[in-house]
């Protein structure tokens, strides 16, 4: 199926007042592609197949038209239901990602009333003030595969009533690593429900995965008209020399807000302690850190006090920061996937951005495999202080 004709502003995309309002306080003023085009999609009750980068506004193309679904419910008759029945799924890969899609899905329902429950569970934290919050059930549960297990085990949540699933960051869900606990997640649902798939990126060998999921979906592709908005550089360097790079690049080009990828959480801290030296700030943000510690950092880094955040691609799905200067990967992906993952934190929303990759001659076999997926050859530029 091909998506609808692209409306030019909220106001034709069959919005409720209140969801109008809360958009207009949050300093929307016209929809974005991918806004546009699923918003009357998701409406129709179609299923969903979206290619988006990220910062293009994905969490408002899914949650406007949920919202606006479950104001249209109310109106209408039912039988009543008992327990802690969840109305709509939404599942991220990780923490940040969770909160974040659960804070912006508060502020879009703002002006509802009465209020829409929405709440987010995740790991890192105990799991009793969840199941508190859980009492009663939940309109939009935000959760990370591995808790909402967890709390299912508990008979802490029901999906009786599930009206609506959304993998965000689909295909990091589908992949290894989170296609056991996604298939366990979908034995618990019921069969009659509507899918949303929403990446930046969809590799070929997911295709039969996301066709058994999705029911005659339609396809969205927005992401090549934003791609073109970041700089790429690539600078060879050898491995004794990218310390001395990565600091020679912040302080030199006068980056106030860089995101560094490394693959190593002890490289992640190395890396601060280098830079450190260098009379920049930085902090680590990886898997090992307590989630206190992952929320310190990330908010130090959104609010400026912290110059640099290094971090393992924990990172590239859910870290929302406006208008992010720069990326540094001072270590390649492991996947084509995940280097457009990582660039598109930033050029965020129609903002330019920089991306820059340090690359030693024992990466350049894997780097052009990475041009490859992009369809583009990048010059190399050299290091030599």
């Amino acid at each position: 199926m091909q998506p609808h004709v692209t409306p030019i502003d909220f106001a034709s995309l069959d919005l409720s007042p209140a969801l109008l309002k809360a958009i207009q306080q949050q300093g929307y003023s016209s929809p974005t592609p991918i806004q546009s085009q699923a918003i009357p999609i998701i409406l129709s009750g179609h299923d969903l197949r979206a290619k988006a980068q990220t910062g293009s506004g994905k969490t408002a193309a899914f949650g406007l038209p949920l919202l606006q679904k479950i104001l249209h419910n109310r109106e209408q008759p039912k039988l009543a239901t008992t327990g802690n029945q969840i109305g709509t799924l939404i599942l991220a890969p990780t923490r940040e990602l969770a909160i974040q899609i659960a804070e912006a899905l508060t502020g879009y329902a703002s002006a509802i009333m009465p209020k829409v429950k929405i709440q987010s569970v995740h790991g890192g934290i105990s799991i009793n003030p969840q199941m508190l919050a859980l009492r009663g059930g939940a309109d939009i549960l935000v959760a990370t595969p591995g808790r909402l297990l967890d709390l299912a085990q508990q008979n802490a949540i029901k999906f009786t009533d599930l009206q609506c699933l959304v993998l965000d960051e689909a295909d990091r869900l589908l992949q290894l690593g989170f296609s056991e606990e996604l298939n366990e997640i979908l034995k618990l649902l019921p069969k009659r429900r509507q899918n949303l798939l929403f990446s930046a990126t969809f590799p070929d060998e997911l295709d039969q995965l996301i066709a058994k999921l999705l029911i005659s979906p339609v396809q969205i592709d927005c992401l090549a008209p934003e791609e073109m908005l970041i700089e790429q550089r690539v600078i060879t360097v050898t491995q004794e020399r990218k310390n001395a790079l990565l600091a020679h690049l912040i302080n030199e080009g006068n980056l106030q807000q860089v995101l560094v990828f490394a693959n190593a959480k002890n490289t992640c801290n190395r890396l601060v302690l280098k830079l450190g030296k260098a009379d920049i700030y930085a902090m680590a943000l990886h898997g090992d850190k307590t989630q206190a510690a992952r929320n310190l950092a990330l908010k130090k880094f959104k609010q400026g006090e912290c110059r640099v955040l290094i971090a393992t691609d924990l990172a590239a799905r859910g870290i929302d920061i406006e208008q992010l200067e720069a990326v540094i990967n001072f270590d390649l992906p492991r996947s084509p996937n995940d280097y457009i993952h990582r660039i598109g934190r930033t050029g965020r929303a129609g903002q330019s951005g920089l991306a820059i990759s340090l690359l030693c001659e024992e990466d350049e076999a894997h780097f052009r495999v990475i041009e490859k997926r992009m369809k583009k050859r990048l010059e190399r530029e050299h290091f030599e202080n």
